[in-house]
This record gives C-alpha cells, sequence and structure tokens, in this order.
C-alpha cells in the first residue's frame, strides 16, 4: 500500500482507540471531569504526563530546530528536561497535598484571594492559548502532507477528535487517552530512529551512533563545505546570554505549566505524586535522548539528498513534491543552471525547508517502508492531540470551576458544573481551532513563548506559595501581573510588531526569564511592606511542607474573607 493509505489506515485505527478510551472513561461528576478522580495509578499519570508535556513542539518541531541550529538548539533539551526535575522535585508534590482542582484553585486558597484567583485565571487562559496554538498547527501539518487534505481541514478533524474524548470523559478521559497517546508517540518516534541510526552508522541505537560514530563530523565537515558554521560550534544563532536566558526560561516555565501541574492533582497521594514525575522523567528521556540523534541524522540526510541535484532528479522525489504541495518545502532555480543548491545565504538558496517537517520527512528522505512513514504521521498526531486535550482541559477548568463555581455560583449542582465545563471545553476548542488555521510562527517558537509566560506568572507565586509563608496576596497580585503584563508587552512588540529586542539582545523566547525574576521581586517585596498573611495560612503552609503524606486540611476561610 502507498504511505497515504497505511497513513489513512493507521491514524483512523488510533482515532477510535482515542474514541473508544474516551466513550468508557466517561464521567458523571466533577472531580471525575477536573481530575480523573484523584485515582490514577502511578505509572499510569507518568505516561499520561509525558504525553501531556511531550506536545507536538517535542515530536514535530524540537528535532527541527536542533537540526537547523545545531548546537544552539540544545537550548530545549535542557530548558524543558531541567524544568520537569524542578517541577518534579519542588513542586508537585507540595501541590498534590495541597488537594484542589487547577493551579488558579491553589493561587486563590493559597492566597485567600479572588482576585488573585481571578488574575492566576487570566495567565492559565493566557499561556494555553498560546501553547495550544502550536498543537493544532501540529495537527495541520500532519494531515496537510499525509491525507492530503487541506491544513484547515486537518485542524478541524482533530478538534472534533480531541472535543470528543474530551467533553466526554473530561481528565478522567484524557488521562487514559495519554496513555495510549503516549507508547503511539514514542514507538512512532524510536522505530524510524533506529532504522535510519544503523543505515547511517551500522549501529541501531540512535543515542550511541549519535556520540561515538563519525556522523557528526561528516555532517560538521558538509555544512563548512555550503558556507554554514560547523554543526557543533556554539552560540552561531544566538549570543551566549540569549541561550541562557532561554533556557531558564523554558526551565520555570515548565514548573509552572498549568497543564502539567495538574497532572499530579490525578494521582491517589503526594507519594504517589512522587513516583508519577519519576516514571514521567523516564518515558521523557527516552524521546529527549532520542531527538539530537533524529536531528543530525536528519540534516545529513536532507543536505545529501536535495543538494546539487538537478531539477528532474528532485521532481522525481515523490516525497519531495508531496511536501512541495503544502508550501512546506520549496525549490527554486534561482541561477538557471538547472541544478538545485542549498546555501547558507537566504537570497541564493534555492532549497526553503519549514522547520516542523523534519522529523515527518525523515523516514521518506531515507527511504523507510511506507507503514513506518505512516506510524511517525500517526505518533505526530498523538503528541499534538494529547497536549491539545490537557490545555483545552485547563481552560475549561479555569472558567467552570475557579470563576463560575468558585466566585459566581458557589452553590452550584453537579450537574451544573459539569455542564458549564462542558461547554467551556467546547468553546476553547473553537478557539483553538482558529489559532491552528492562522498560527504566529514555527510550532516550538509559539510553544516557547507559552513557557515564557508560564514563567513570568506562575512559577514565582507557586514556589513562594509553597516555601514563604509570609508571601501574601497583594504581593502575589502585583508580581503575576506585572510579570506577564512586561512579557506579553515584550513579545507581542517583538514579533508582531517589528520592535528590536532592547534587553540586552534577548529574544522573546527568552524574555520570560526577565518577567519572572520582576514577578519574584515584586512578589518578594510587596509582601514584606504589606500584612502578612492570616495565622491560619501560614499555619497551613507549614504544614504543607510537612513529610506527612496525609492530605492537607485547608484553613477554614470563609467566603466574606476573600476579597
Amino acid at each position: 500500500m502507498s504511505t497515504e493509505a497505511w497513513t489513512t489506515v493507521l491514524v483512523i485505527l488510533s482515532f477510535i482507540l482515542y474514541l473508544y478510551i474516551g466513550w468508557r472513561s466517561r464521567v458523571k461528576d466533577s472531580k471525575g471531569f477536573y481530575v480523573a478522580e484523584q485515582g490514577v495509578p502511578a505509572v499510569a499519570n507518568g505516561a499520561a504526563t509525558a504525553a501531556d508535556w511531550m506536545s507536538a513542539a517535542s515530536f514535530i518541531s524540537m528535532a527541527g530546530l536542533i537540526s537547523f541550529m545545531g548546537y544552539d538548539g540544545s537550548i530545549y533539551l535542557m530548558g524543558w528536561t531541567g524544568g520537569f526535575v524542578l517541577l518534579a522535585l519542588l513542586l508537585a508534590p507540595y501541590l498534590r497535598k495541597f488537594g484542589k482542582y487547577t493551579v488558579p484553585d491553589f493561587v486563590g486558597d493559597r492566597y485567600y484571594s479572588n482576585v488573585a484567583r481571578l488574575v492566576a485565571v487570566v495567565a492559565a487562559i493566557f499561556v494555553s492559548m498560546t501553547y495550544v496554538a502550536g498543537q493544532m498547527r501540529g495537527v495541520g501539518i500532519v494531515f496537510s502532507r499525509f491525507l492530503q487534505v487541506d491544513i484547515n481541514t486537518g485542524v478541524v478533524l482533530g478538534m472534533v477528535i480531541v472535543a470528543f474524548f474530551a467533553i466526554l470523559g473530561g481528565m478522567k478521559g484524557i488521562t487514559w487517552t495519554q496513555v495510549a497517546q503516549y507508547f503511539v508517540l514514542i514507538i512512532a518516534y524510536l522505530i524510524p530512529a533506529i532504522a535510519i541510526a544503523w543505515i547511517l552508522t551500522g549501529n541501531p541505537i540512535p543515542q550511541i551512533a549519535f556520540t561515538f560514530s563519525d556522523i557528526v563530523d561528516k555532517l560538521n565537515q558538509v555544512q563548512v563545505d555550503l558556507g554554514f558554521q560547523e554543526y557543533t560550534r556554539p552560540f552561531t544563532d544566538k549570543t551566549m546570554l540569549d541561550v541562557l536566558f532561554i533556557t531558564i526560561a523554558l526551565m520555570v516555565g515548565t514548573a509552572g505549566l498549568p497543564h502539567v501541574i495538574v497532572r499530579f492533582y490525578t494521582v491517589p497521594s503526594p507519594k504517589a505524586a512522587r513516583y508519577s514525575a519519576g516514571w514521567a522523567l523516564l518515558f521523557i528521556a527516552i524521546l529527549y535522548t532520542t531527538a539530537p540523534a533524529i536531528a543530525a541524522f536528519a540534516r545529513y540526510n536532507l543536505v545529501d539528498t536535495l543538494h546539487n541535484k538537478t531539477v528532474a532528479e528532485i521532481q522525481q522525489l515523490d516525497w519531495a513534491t508531496k511536501w512541495e504541495n503544502t508550501g512546506l518545502l520549496g525549490f527554486e532555480d534561482k541561477n538557471n543552471n538547472g541544478r538545485i543548491e542549498l546555501t547558507s545565504e537566504q537570497d541564493t538558496s534555492e532549497i526553503t525547508i519549514d522547520r516542523d517537517i523534519i522529523v515527518l520527512s525523515t523516514p521518506e528522505v531515507a527511504r523507510l517502508s511506507p507503514i513506518v512513514i505512516a506510524l511517525v504521521a500517526a505518533g505526530g498526531l498523538a503528541a499534538a492531540l494529547s497536549t491539545a486535550s490537557g490545555l483545552l482541559l485547563v481552560i475549561s477548568s479555569s472558567i467552570a470551576h475557579d470563576v463560575y463555581y468558585r466566585i459566581i455560583n458557589p452553590q452550584a449542582s453537579e450537574s451544573q458544573r459539569l455542564l458549564v465545563g462542558r461547554i467551556m471545553v467546547g468553546f476553547a476548542i473553537a478557539i483553538a481551532g482558529y489559532f491552528g488555521i492562522n498560527p504566529p510562527g514555527f510550532v516550538a517558537q509559539v510553544v516557547a513563548f507559552a513557557f515564557g509566560l508560564a514563567a513570568a506568572s506562575f512559577f514565582p507565586v507557586i514556589i513562594l506559595g509553597v516555601f514563604d509563608s509570609r508571601t501574601n496576596r497583594e504581593g502575589a497580585i502585583a508580581g503575576m501581573i506585572i510579570g506577564l503584563v512586561f512579557t506579553t508587552f515584550y513579545i507581542v512588540g517583538v514579533k508582531f510588531y517589528g520592535m528590536n529586542p532592547w534587553f540586552f539582545g534577548v529574544s522573546a523566547e527568552g524574555i520570560g526569564t526577565v518577567g519572572m525574576v520582576l514577578n519574584l521581586v515584586v512578589t518578594y517585596v510587596v509582601s514584606r511592606l504589606t500584612p502578612p498573611p492570616p495565622r491560619e495560612i501560614q499555619k497551613m503552609i507549614e504544614d504543607l511542607r510537612s513529610p506527612e503524606d496525609a492530605p492537607l486540611a485547608l484553613a477554614d476561610i470563609g467566603e466574606e474573607e476573600l476579597d
């Protein structure tokens, strides 16, 4: 069968599996809808967390960015994996012990303030909508190439699938669907990596092939011959300061991502949260240690396959023609010499490659079996849909639980809360679809913005909320607003209005570090200049850090005490 036929079969089979799991996991109460009844085993939650966290950016775009950026692309490896370690060690067990449904729920109760809760809701929606834009673009790219449909049609198809298991099963349906999606995406990532490693180096283990073979030396020489810097030369694409700031932003942004944090509310206890974090890190490491190898293999194969080939030879490559039809791969014989040449100068290079196609096209470039190529497409969809579903639930819960139930109608019945939650998921899916059709950048770039916003808004108030009982509501509100506004202004100005990166040349992807520091300083200083939190809040935070694994009894604060 053809690649498209195999892709259709595997995508339909995987979608049937997701729909079946969603139907079997349907829920009838808000606890099941928001935190999967807090009954997910640690191993399963680890797999679900890995799938939730390893989005289309990790599966589709990260290796592409590393492939183009070389050494500087390691910021994504260091930032995202380091951030998960930070989250697992410093935050996850304490947040689970706090026993709430969402990050805004934690902020609202910890800082005894509905204003703080609303600011956290705005930040959660802002971060999640920015993040989900990258996922929907990933869905559109996969459908566009492998099912030969319009990107917009692909986005709509993805929206329908996510809507089914997210609206019907809430967090419970999403969790068990993500477990299945993790195994789909990791198998899809490893099989071509193993095959290409064997073809290029004679070693089937990608990590070892990348480290101990001569493939990187060959790639370095090819790069130099074409006028590029060596692949392994540092700080060619970004300055050392920018690399540092982006890495920190990705790291603390990971620790502040609401859709990842909420996963630790779904396990039975703080101890299970620690174990699930460990399992998640293991599951994540399998892909993240493979990505640099995929990036190098893909770069080498693409240059070897496309550079200095005649126009006729390019046209005979079926995969190149089909990717060209998507608009994500382009060829132009600018000097009319009958050959297509890749150069380091944008004006003279006759090949244009969208970074988001690197992983998806690599099995085709390496001439692997059509079923392997189709499997990669199914894996890309699994990665995008798993994260999109988690993000959509964050948006839904932020409005339905943190605004509607906690502020507008505290007497709402279970059926009312569930109905509002499902309506909000549908509304969020519609907005996500719009961003998927009108994406503001590369998948990984868009996701990097979300990490920066999470770093500048959530991380300081969460870390101080757990480890500093003196931090109060005034400080938290001021810090979140300052961090979020500053970071948003810088990102929007640089990316959409042509503003120069005036803060020492730090890019929009790295400015979240500055926003985080501003938030941290403002929160700390304002908290010291204003009255301390009530004694019961301070006692609650001290109990939160105790080694006991029992659930935390939240301080008894009446609604009238919340501003």
